[in-house]
């Protein structure tokens, strides 16, 4: 599985979290770009956008969230933590792979 991360200029341990879930980085985009803020569409086609609200303006976190609600792609939003993600990731029924 194929995820788009928006927001957050560095990830920690973000991608070992996310590994864990079987869910692998497609594209970190930190937001901050000019060019990231624009009306584009999303980059490829990920299974989930993770957006790291932490670090997001409002108008970037809609754009991406109306762009994959448009593609049917699922939107967890969370803070720049690799604790938050695993918090939304199981609140969301995700599980770790074994």
């Amino acid at each position: 599985m194929d995820a788009l991360l928006v927001g957050a200029d560095s990830l920690g341990t973000i991608p070992e979290v996310l590994r864990s879930y079987g869910i692998r980085i497609a594209r970190h985009v930190c937001g901050r770009n000019v060019a990231h803020q624009r009306r584009a569409p999303l980059p490829g086609r990920p299974d989930v956008l993770i957006l790291l609200t932490d670090f997001l303006g409002h108008n970037v976190m809609r754009h991406y969230r109306d762009r994959a609600a448009a593609q049917g792609i699922p939107v967890l939003a969370c803070r720049r933590s690799a604790t938050a993600v695993e918090q939304r990731l199981r609140h969301h029924g995700w599980r770790p792979q074994p």
